[in-house]
């Protein structure tokens, strides 16, 4: 397999890939909102689900077995969720996620709770928006205190909706409490009207981004996308396509590197970014790292520093749908390059790093999701050298054929993945299960299975 990583030269050597441009657009715009706490869950907000014929369970009830030799895992799958996006750990064990057509579940004992949690925030569940990720609170075992990205609908109808951050208590029923908004980014998009602005590249829908990370400090990191309008991520008047850091009450932080600086949003943490769709800490160094979708090739692993710009739409290691060169080409000064990028594109989404011990040979390693048919749907390892550069890629549950939407290590020590489908699922990745021993060495009376 061929790697390709982030160099001065790159430009010289790079192939164009033909990609599939994807856009989810719904001719209308639905608001989806759960029903309160105690009454049924509502059939799924077909919205979500984008065109095309309906959707099958193309996963099945599992377990697998994939891969082979030492690359060999064991997978089980939690089903029974529509288009999960956001996954969250739970002291007690449980996990909560997020559905995109605007559901907030738990899952417990490895079975989803039939009742939504409620009552939770309107959102627009249309294209790629809806309810994205959800977090807790560095202490929550004494606050409670949940975190929540959605779409929220703006006044200007059609697909007006931009980025917000909903703080709730839970306390482990299916009753949200205190909950409310507590930071509305300045995103606002979707209009009717608004499809026809300079710059505008694709539907108000799509490119959210929207993960979020707490910092060593306290502090809210959230990743917005460009919402297909390039030119407003080298905006510093705008939220969109930024990554911002806020306060656990959507206050500014004094130290965000834009504070007091004329014509910037002082919740800027970096800008230039177009579809960051994967944010973690690398909890070995404590560095932030976020994975971001290219045009027509050139995703990105990008570790993310205080105040620097990563380019889009002035440079990209991808092309324009179109064929052409992205504003000032691969690269430029004054831009950030990323740490690993690929062509073809995998369409990149969830990211994270394993520290754990069930996979000792997996530790310092990042995990992307893949969703593009052919070239992504599965998992991918990227493996660091002692220097911390990137020297080598591993492909992972590509015989499932699923868009993976988010990848994390759990308190168990195992890999979780969500696959971004109508019958969509946890996938729970373990080390290979041991082989039986032969019929002889059970012991007297051993039975062999029947065939």
């Amino acid at each position: 397999m061929l790697m390709q990583f982030s160099s001065k030269t790159v430009a010289a050597g790079w192939l164009a890939a033909v990609a599939l441009f994807v856009g989810l657009v719904s001719s209308s715009a639905p608001l989806a909102q759960q029903p309160p706490a105690g009454a049924p869950a509502a059939p799924p907000a077909q919205p979500a689900r984008g065109r095309g014929p309906a959707p099958t369970d193309t996963l099945g009830a599992g377990p697998w077995d994939v891969g082979t030799g030492r690359g060999r895992l064991h997978v089980t799958a939690i089903k029974g969720l529509d288009h999960p996006w956001g996954i969250a750990f739970v002291p007690d064990g449980s996990m909560l996620v997020t559905e995109r057509p605007g559901r907030l579940r738990v899952v417990r004992n490895g079975v989803v709770d039939p009742t939504a949690l409620g009552p939770v925030p309107q959102s627009l569940a249309a294209g790629l928006g809806g309810f994205l990720d959800v977090t807790l609170d560095p202490q929550f075992a004494t606050n409670r205190r949940i975190y929540l990205a959605y779409a929220k609908p703006g006044t200007g109808g059609g697909n007006d909706a931009t980025t917000a951050v909903y703080r709730a208590r839970w306390d482990g029923g299916s009753t949200l409490t205190e909950g409310k908004d507590i930071f509305v980014a300045d995103a606002y998009h979707g209009a009717p009207g608004t499809e026809k602005l300079p710059g505008v590249l694709g539907p108000a829908t799509g490119s959210y981004g929207t993960r979020l990370v707490f910092d060593s400090t306290g502090m809210l990191l959230v990743s917005l996308g460009d919402r297909n309008i390039a030119p407003k991520s080298q905006d510093p008047n705008s939220h969109i396509g930024k990554i911002l850091r806020i306060t656990p009450d959507g206050g500014v932080p004094p130290d965000n590197p834009f504070v007091g600086r004329a014509g910037y949003k002082p919740e800027i943490w970096t800008l230039g970014h177009r579809n960051p769709l994967g944010m973690y800490i690398n909890p070995i160094d404590g560095t932030l790292w976020s994975t971001e979708e290219g045009p027509q090739g050139g995703d990105e692993l990008n570790k993310i520093e205080k105040g620097k710009n990563y380019g889009w739409p002035e440079v990209s290691l991808g092309r324009n749908y179109d064929g052409t060169v992205v504003g000032k080409g691969f690269t430029a000064p004054g831009y950030e390059e990323p740490v690993v990028y690929w062509v073809p594109a995998i369409a990149i989404s969830g990211l994270s790093f394993y520290n754990g011990d069930r996979f000792p040979n997996w530790k310092g390693s990042a995990f992307v999701g893949g969703m593009r048919n052919n070239t992504g749907q599965h998992v991918q390892r990227v493996w660091f050298n002692p220097k911390g550069l990137p020297v080598g890629r591993e492909i992972l549950l590509a015989d499932l054929k699923q868009r993976i939407r988010e990848v994390k290590p759990g308190p168990d020590g195992y890999l979780y993945a969500l696959t971004d489908e109508t019958f969509g699922a946890i996938l729970r990745i373990e080390p290979p299960q041991p082989a039986p021993p032969p019929a002889e060495s059970r012991g007297p009376g051993a039975v062999t299975p029947q065939k």
